[in-house]
């Protein structure tokens, strides 16, 4: 079932023109301005932020030069999302919730294989910045633990500026 928009605002300042967009798993939300109510174990797939230009830039030094992301200043009601049916409202019974571990399992091998490509030229700065916010939500999350090799990546890029 379709529940967000597609073409949502900036989720940092709320302007409508956005210049990059990233996915971070669904327990990021809980991280995010207005996430609490939000059922993150209901969200299918990933969950989409999009940033304007202005916040871009901001975003890409926060995750490229701190090592760090900037969830907790992103509202959680200008992303992207959707969530599954409403199993229990349709057939009066209750569904187990959703498992995320392997999208999240997924999404932080995919984000450690562009850190350990960040000096491949095909390596864009978006999916280094996409990488650094999966990893250090995740993290903070209590999800996984913070390794060497992530804080090499994100230095090696911003070296490469």
């Amino acid at each position: 079932m379709y529940a967000g928009l597609k073409n949502t605002p900036c989720c940092l300042c709320g302007r409508d023109d956005t210049h990059t967009r990233i996915a971070v798993p669904p327990r990021a939300l809980r991280l995010m301005e207005n996430g609490e109510p939000i059922a993150w174990r209901d969200v299918v797939g990933t969950v989409t932020l999009r940033f304007c230009a202005d916040d871009w830039d901001l975003v890409s030094d926060l995750a490229i030069e701190m090592d760090t992301h900037p969830l907790s200043r992103c509202n959680a009601a200008h992303v992207s999302l959707d969530l599954r049916e409403d199993h229990e409202a349709l057939l009066s019974a209750t569904k187990a919730e959703t498992d995320q571990t392997e999208l999240e399992a997924r999404l932080s091998r995919e984000a450690e294989a562009t850190l350990d490509a960040v000096d491949d030229p095909y390596t864009e700065e978006r999916d280094v910045v996409e990488a650094v916010v999966v990893l250090r939500a995740l993290e903070e999350l209590g999800v996984r633990e913070r390794s060497g090799a992530d804080a090499a990546g994100a230095a090696a890029a911003a070296d490469d500026d």
